[in-house]
This record gives C-alpha cells, sequence and structure tokens, in this order.
C-alpha cells in the first residue's frame, strides 16, 4: 500500500512538473526552461543526501550513469516527437511503451500479481492512453518517423524507470545524483550547441525551477516506491502523470476535458482501487 502511495505521489508530481514545463515553453524554447530545471532538480538531490544518504558504489554509479543518459535521450526524442505530431496520436504511444517496458521487466523478474492485479494493471495501461489522448485523435496519421520516435521515446523514459530500479536498494538518493548530475550535463551541452537557435527570449526562472524540485520529488517518489513494491505495479501508476497534467490544465487554464480523458481519469480511479488490493 505504501509503494503505491509513492507511486501516485510520483506520478502527480510528474504530472505537476509537465504542467510547468509546458507553460515555461510558451515563454521561451524549451531548452531554456531544461537549462534552468535541471540544475534546480539535482540541487535539490543534493540537499536530500545529508538526510536519505547516499552509497556511490560502483553498481550506483554505472545504473544511476545509464539513467541519465536514458532521461537525455528520453527529452531529447520526446521534445522531437511532439514537434512532428500530432500529439494526441503519439502523446499515447510515448506513455503505453513508457509503462509496458518497465512491467515486462518486472514479470521477468519474478514478480507475481494476484487476481485483482492482474485486471487492474491492463485498466491501468487503457487509462494511460485514454488520458494522455487529446480531442480528434482519429484525425490524423502520424508518419513512420513520428511512430518510431514516439517509440523511442517511450522506450527511453521506461529505461530510466527501470535502470534507476536495478540500482542498489542500500545507495540511498545517490543514483538520483547521478543520474542527475549526467542527464543535466548533457543537456547543459546540447543547449550549448544549439545556443544560437533557442531565441532571445528569457525563460521563467520560477517556473522552471518549480518543475526542476518537481521532477526531482517524482524521481524520488518512484525510487522508493519501486523499492518498497513490484515494479510492475509501481511502474503502470507512475505512468498516469498525464492525469495530473490535464487536471491542472482544466483548473488553471480552463482547457476542456475531453470524454475519453474523463473515462480514462474514472479507469485509472478504478485500476488504482485494484491495485491497491494486489
Amino acid at each position: 500500500m505504501i509503494a503505491l502511495l509513492l507511486a501516485l505521489g510520483s506520478s502527480l508530481a510528474y504530472g505537476c512538473a509537465d504542467f510547468l514545463e509546458g507553460l515555461g515553453a510558451r515563454k521561451a524554447h524549451v531548452l531554456r526552461t531544461v537549462m534552468i530545471a535541471a540544475p534546480a532538480s539535482l540541487t535539490v538531490e543534493l540537499l536530500l543526501w545529508p538526510f536519505l544518504g547516499a552509497s556511490f558504489a560502483p553498481a550506483t554509479l554505472a545504473w544511476g550513469a545509464a539513467s541519465g543518459v536514458a532521461s537525455a535521450a528520453a527529452f531529447a526524442l520526446l521534445y522531437r516527437t511532439l514537434a512532428i505530431g500530432p500529439m494526441n496520436v503519439l502523446s499515447p504511444v510515448t506513455a503505453l511503451v513508457s509503462a509496458m517496458l518497465p512491467v515486462g521487466v518486472g514479470l521477468l523478474q519474478g514478480e507475481h500479481l494476484g487476481l485483482t492485479g492482474l485486471i487492474g494493471l491492463p485498466l491501468a495501461l487503457a487509462a494511460v492512453v485514454l488520458v494522455s489522448a487529446g480531442h480528434g485523435a482519429k484525425t490524423a496519421r502520424p508518419s513512420r518517423t513520428a511512430l518510431l520516435l514516439a517509440l523511442g521515446a517511450g522506450a527511453a523514459i521506461a529505461l530510466q524507470l527501470v535502470f534507476l530500479h536495478q540500482a542498489p536498494a542500500d545507495s540511498g538518493v545517490g543514483p538520483l545524483i547521478i543520474g542527475r548530475a549526467v542527464s543535466s550535463a548533457v543537456t547543459l551541452a546540447t543547449a550549448g550547441l544549439m545556443y544560437r537557435r533557442l531565441g532571445p527570449e528569457k525563460p521563467a526562472y520560477a517556473m522552471a525551477s518549480a518543475a526542476g524540485v518537481l521532477d526531482s520529488l517524482a524521481n524520488l517518489l518512484f525510487l522508493l516506491a519501486a523499492r518498497d513494491g513490484d515494479l510492475a505495479v509501481v511502474a503502470v501508476i507512475t505512468a498516469l502523470y498525464p492525469a495530473g497534467t490535464v487536471l491542472l490544465a482544466r483548473g488553471v487554464l480552463a482547457e476542456r476535458v475531453h470524454r475519453g480523458q474523463l473515462i480514462g481519469l474514472g479507469t485509472a480511479a478504478v485500476a488504482v482501487s485494484l491495485l491497491a488490493l494486489t
């Protein structure tokens, strides 16, 4: 039950971070937002070090660095995917892949689900797709390149979660610190190479920093949830993060929540309830 609550918290934090990063991208190039968010996220994890401890054994360094590379790849692939579009088709593809791969890894590693879990897991996967899809998802057809990029983005997100889960259980926040340091270095280096293409607009510093703090919190809650519970369950609950983004967009920006997304939110509630009984 604790793992489920931690995963729900992680999902909510990821959704809020994505919402703030999306707002920030309206004011300046998304890389400018990430240039602020990534160091802010790393700062939070360094501040947590004295309280939660950190080990930097070779396995921690390896899995942490791998998660950082996957995180940077996920950002690049997801940004390119959404730039090509259509978003309302590709976003569900990315979200579904990011959920299914960790589920597969967890089951291959010997995790077992009860009857309620076997019902709740596919319901949660369906909820991920429904909540991620926007209005008119059937009106546009993605190109093969866009579809491959969406699959790659989902796989990169999934690998980041799997690599964090593989880090030693006694490593504290070590894998998060290493992962964020690596992803920050890659992102900042990319931003430096593309500096002339970023435009003159200044990022929303407070918004970008808040997004980084929330992203760091999401990573921490996922790591704690994965250490306490099954990866198969924790990953699919975490992948429901678009629900938080959708609800914030409705409450703050008065954006319409479409019928399919409402069905997805209801399905997610049922799925979480079933998984809580597993």
